[in-house]
């Protein structure tokens, strides 16, 4: 594709797939996201590589797995020396920068020892995960008695409140994140039941709306060819959204919860450990479902409407035939199925991720408003805009597939048969709780069109479920002796992943093709059993020549 679109690369943070319209929730109208979905193609099996936003993103921004690039989890630095998305595109011509969240993690150490300057352009950019920086905005400035979760968080946002009155030390926490009582005592977002206060900032004022303007100055100023990825916090917690969104939806919008007692009876061993966390325990109440949840479907109504905003004024200034969009999420939420919360499990509520892709070129009128059945990871994206951009396929590098065949209709599937999404837990609680080590505190999901299966390192038996026939995942089948074979089958496809070729990244697959059938011409013979039968122009350097013999040479 020689003539190259803008890229605004959208990601939302712990948006749940079903919880938006075109996915099928039936309250909660989301037309704007839908609209895009209409004019491009929006995937039904998007899957990520690992339920948690840090590792999570750094799979998205590598194209490769976690066990790949090796940050695993949160606060876990991606190593100095892996690419990024940034990387391959600025080699194809195409910029690419940062407005929000990436949860990246500095390798300082890495940095330090090859002598990169943290405040020079390549020090900035490994980094920042390869971006260049418009604004950077993790979203998150918790504070506690040992100071502050990410002293770099909101940091722009706080001082643009400030300048707005909003007078705090933390304007972050204090308005956009809490409730105010009659009394004016602040009610923070961060206690649960609170979540059904609205926040106490101006609508217009809160993080979701500054962030897509913050985009649009960004828009207005880059010169082209670009990629923008805009990573929004919400609806993320703290759950708590400003009206009007605050009363849009009540207990009776929550749909019913999806659990049963006797998956939590007979919950595999690591699973109840899951269950028995704080966060699992506090949202198996229907109290805290009641007031969480009509805030997060606030939060994405609210995220719905910036959506609208932001469409509209691409096209009112000509730029949105010349933009490729791409929305998708870093993960879902559990919000009480399964008896859990957060997003640390492979349940279809986390691991499955919304996926729309609008292409204004031509090519892509022929799929317009499809839906895609087929199997795809967030891998693939990196892929997927490097082609866009005219960019050389890198697969010895990048090990998702690109999505433009399917974008384009010239393909109807994926060259996969299953997907993969991992999680290391063992700086998290959990581990302590099943008295599991550090290596055995590892799990893997495999899935394929029909089953799930879940291994755990901690040699405890697998889980598997039939997502054809037990579509909740409420069944797990992982003890039944019936489906040993399909256990086993399942089994071998994550082997075969295992034993996949990931660390080879510094040379292409076309020159190790091309070396099968390269003639050594630096003298290297090797097998030959006479001059004859060799070309002889290769071994001019060992025949025709004359010597002394080496006693000769003593004797002088």
């Amino acid at each position: 594709m020689s003539d190259k679109k803008n890229i605004l690369f959208i990601m939302f943070d712990q948006l749940r797939w079903d919880y938006l319209s075109c996915y099928g929730h039936p309250h909660l109208h989301t037309p704007n996201i839908d609209w895009l979905a209409s004019q491009g193609v929006r995937f039904n099996r998007a899957y990520i590589q690992s339920p948690i936003c840090g590792s999570s993103r750094m799979s998205t921004y590598t194209g490769r797995y976690v066990q790949s690039h090796g940050a695993s989890n949160n606060k876990i630095p991606l190593k100095v020396g892996e690419l990024t998305l940034g990387d391959h595109l600025r080699a194809a011509g195409v910029d690419c920068w940062l407005i929000g969240k990436t949860h990246m993690e500095a390798d300082a150490e890495g940095m330090a020892r090859l002598g990169l300057e943290p405040d020079s352009v390549i020090g900035v950019r490994v980094a920042e995960c390869g971006f260049d920086v418009f604004e950077r905005d993790d979203g998150m400035k918790p504070e506690g008695p040992e100071g502050e979760y990410d002293p770099r968080g909101a940091l722009a946002y706080n001082d643009w409140l400030r300048a707005k009155g909003y007078e705090s030390d933390n304007p972050w926490h204090d308005f956009a994140n809490s409730g105010l009582d009659e009394n004016g005592n602040v009610i923070s977002g961060w206690f649960l039941k609170n979540s059904a206060y609205a926040a106490n900032i101006e609508e217009s004022d809160s993080e979701t709306p500054y962030l897509t303007g913050r985009a649009m100055e960004f828009i207005e100023k880059a010169k082209g060819p670009w990629c923008a990825h805009l990573s929004y916090i919400k609806p993320h917690w703290p759950y708590i959204v400003p009206e009007p969104y605050a009363s849009m939806f009540g207990p009776e919008h929550v749909l019913p919860v999806v659990r049963s007692d006797a998956e939590r009876q007979k919950a595999h061993p690591v699973l109840k450990a899951f269950m028995d966390t704080p966060v699992g325990q506090s949202f198996s109440r229907d109290d805290v479902r009641e007031s969480v949840i009509p805030a997060y479907m606030g939060l994405i109504k609210q995220v719905d409407d910036q959506m609208g905003r932001l469409f509209e004024w691409l096209k009112e200034t000509g730029r949105w035939d010349n933009t490729v969009i791409a929305l998708t999420s870093d993960h879902g939420d559990f919000l009480g199925d399964h008896w859990l919360g957060e997003k640390t499990f492979f349940y279809e509520q986390s691991v499955r991720v919304p996926l729309i892709i609008y292409d204004p070129s031509p090519q892509a009128d022929a799929t317009r408003g499809t839906v895609s059945e087929a199997l795809v990871e967030s891998i693939d994206l990196a892929p997927t805009f490097l082609e866009m951009s005219g960019g050389k396929a890198l697969p010895h590098i990048l090990e998702g597939e690109s999505l433009v065949p399917l974008l384009h209709g010239t393909a109807q599937d994926t060259e996969r048969s299953f997907v993969i999404c991992e999680y290391d837990y063992s700086g998290a609680p959990v581990a302590r709780l099943t008295g599991a080590s550090v290596s055995e505190a590892n799990m893997y999901m495999v899935a394929d069109a029909r089953y799930k299966l879940i291994h755990f390192e901690t040699g405890d038996r697998p889980m598997l479920f039939d997502l054809e026939n037990d579509p909740d995942e409420l069944a797990d089948l992982g003890a039944s002796e019936a489906h040993a074979d399909i256990i086993s089958a399942m089994y071998e496809k994550l082997h075969s992943w295992t034993r996949r070729v990931s660390q080879r990244t510094t040379i292409s697959h076309d020159s190790l093709i091309a070396r099968r059938s390269q003639r050594s011409t630096k003298g290297i013979v090797i097998g030959v059993p006479e001059e004859g039968d060799m070309d002889a122009e290769l071994t001019i350097k060992y025949r025709g020549q004359t010597a002394k013999p080496w006693q000769d040479i003593k004797k002088s």
